[in-house]
């Protein structure tokens, strides 16, 4: 057993087993396609980062491996045993390709009355673009003239803004927001995790935003998100997948995976009005040439790109 595993047995309300594995920055896909077969909450990433500003910043170093964790129920140990069990088999079989470094699948049982303080030691102030700030709940900061700040809760879902893949987004919202397209606008956000992308829109002038993600957990904490930023009369979330069965919104948020970008392009464009615009992220750059295809296929043409490292946000209009 790796790390932490003999742990799985420990099972008691309230308890999760965490699946987590170092990864280079270029595997980080593939292994959080691997995690999210079996723990279908979704995986988070944790890109290795350095303090910076006396600690009130922290910036991204890529050439250290990122962690992708995943988190199991564990009232049933057995269950949760197999699944790892299953996720490392899994893992050994891209490891044998030796493409890209990758560690060892290691667990560990982590008890929901401990996950914040757990998780806070991640989590520093970061400036993203011009003037967007993620400025976790329980750290201080001092807003410049400008800044839109927003008050983050991460706990147990996906969405911090540590991620290349949200930092795009919200680079690309700013982007949007200084072009006007987001004054008024009808907002969704698929797969909100955190809420945070649905909170930037709606901190940049968007008039409603609404929130869809299958993980009951990622709709509480951004729902939690949202009453600490003050938002409730403008940003709704509810459990569910597409279709959303919301009226269609002049911008769809989409930060996914490739694969589900492929096989969602035609619902992502029935979200849409026509002339209504997509930002999608979660793209490896391997990846973008397939996702362009199958929006093309779809009916969305795509209108601008931004990338980070191997990681490629694109944004498309409905035809």
């Amino acid at each position: 057993m790796a790390d932490g595993e003999a742990n799985a047995g420990v099972a008691t309300a309230g308890a999760w087993l965490e699946l987590s594995v170092e990864a280079d920055i270029e595997a980080v896909e593939a292994v959080s396609e691997i995690l999210s077969r079996v723990a279908l909450g979704g995986t988070s990433v944790e890109p290795a980062f350095e303090l910076v500003d006396e600690g009130l910043g922290a910036r991204v170093d890529p050439t250290r491996p990122s962690i992708v964790r995943a988190y199991l129920p564990a009232r049933d140990p057995a269950a949760a045993e197999r699944a790892a069990a299953e996720a490392r088999e899994a893992l050994g079989h891209l490891q044998a390709f030796g493409l890209r470094p990758i560690g060892a699948l290691t667990t560990r049982i982590v008890h929901e009355a401990d996950w914040a303080e757990a998780w806070k030691k991640h989590f520093p102030v970061m400036r993203i673009g011009r003037r967007i700030v993620i400025k976790p709940t329980w750290l201080d900061h001092a807003p410049a003239p400008g800044d839109v700040v927003l008050d983050l809760d991460p706990g147990m879902a996906f969405g911090t803004g540590l991620h290349p893949t949200t930092r795009l987004c919200l680079a690309s919202l700013e982007t949007i927001a200084e072009r006007g397209l987001l004054d008024d606008a009808r907002v969704l956000d698929v797969g909100c995790g955190s809420g945070i992308l649905a909170i930037a829109a709606a901190k940049l002038s968007a008039a409603s935003v609404h929130g869809v993600d299958t993980d009951p957990i990622a709709i509480e904490a951004t729902q939690a998100n949202v009453a600490r930023n003050g938002l409730t009369d403008r940003v709704s979330a509810s459990a569910g997948s597409l279709p959303s069965g919301q009226p269609p919104s002049d911008l769809v948020l989409a930060n996914l995976i490739a694969s589900l970008l492929i096989t969602l392009a035609g619902s992502l464009r029935d979200e849409l009005r026509p002339g209504g615009v997509i930002l999608a992220s979660g793209i490896f750059v391997d990846r973008e040439p397939e996702v362009r295809a199958a929006f093309a296929a779809a009916g969305l043409d795509v209108t601008g790109r931004l990338d980070e490292g191997e990681w490629v946000a694109l944004e498309a209009v409905r035809r």
